[in-house]
């Protein structure tokens, strides 16, 4: 019987979407030893699918030496990662304001991907799935753009926007996953959790 699994996201969002789904878990963060934002570099020419995948089962794998090195309680490790793509371009995190404002000025008046993975493990099951939504922006003009980055929520974010924040009031349309769009498709989580035997 499984009580509780480890979340291994920094994300409140995530946190948030598994309470939601009424799922106890506790985070497995990284320490300050370990380098996250490393894991997330993209291979040239990687196709987007292909990219979100492989961060999800890199991160998945160090949070289980991480759960191993800290001697933790073993129970199942849920991982999940989010890009936004137009084409085969890849928008991960802005690295700043300046990079925010160019992602925006790119993504505005397109419809582009929002990919996310989620890869759950257990012992030697490992279980993965990948929700693939559409996001239609409307045209923004410059000022739009530039106040929306001043605000700071596009930082640290995939595509430099949260579209449960004030990013809602650019996005015409949606179709897929809301809360896959947020970081964590509730349904494919929840799909993923019922093979391991948990009951939600």
């Amino acid at each position: 019987m499984i009580d509780f699994i480890y979340l291994a996201s920094q994300s409140p969002r995530r946190s948030q979407l598994l309470d939601q789904l009424g799922v106890l878990h506790e985070l497995l963060l990284p320490g300050p030893e370990e380098d996250s934002e490393g894991l997330e570099v993209a291979i040239k020419n990687e196709a987007p699918a292909v990219y979100v995948k492989r961060v999800t089962g890199l991160k998945l794998d160090a949070a289980l030496a991480r759960m191993q090195q800290r001697g933790l309680p073993v129970a199942p490790i849920l991982c999940s990662d989010t890009t936004v793509a137009l084409g085969r371009q890849i928008y991960g995190k802005p690295e700043n304001a300046q990079d925010a404002v160019r992602m925006l000025s790119e993504l505005a008046g397109t419809q582009h991907r929002v990919l996310t993975a989620v890869a759950l493990q257990h012992g030697r099951k490992r279980l993965q799935a990948l929700s693939d939504s559409r996001v239609t922006f409307a045209p923004l003009t410059a000022a739009q753009i530039t106040t929306y980055v001043a605000s700071g929520e596009p930082l640290g974010k995939a595509g430099a926007y949260a579209v449960q924040g004030r990013a809602a009031g650019f996005i015409s349309q949606i179709r897929g996953s809301y809360s896959g769009i947020m970081g964590l498709p509730m349904f494919e989580t929840a799909q993923l959790l019922r093979a391991l035997g948990f009951k939600l």
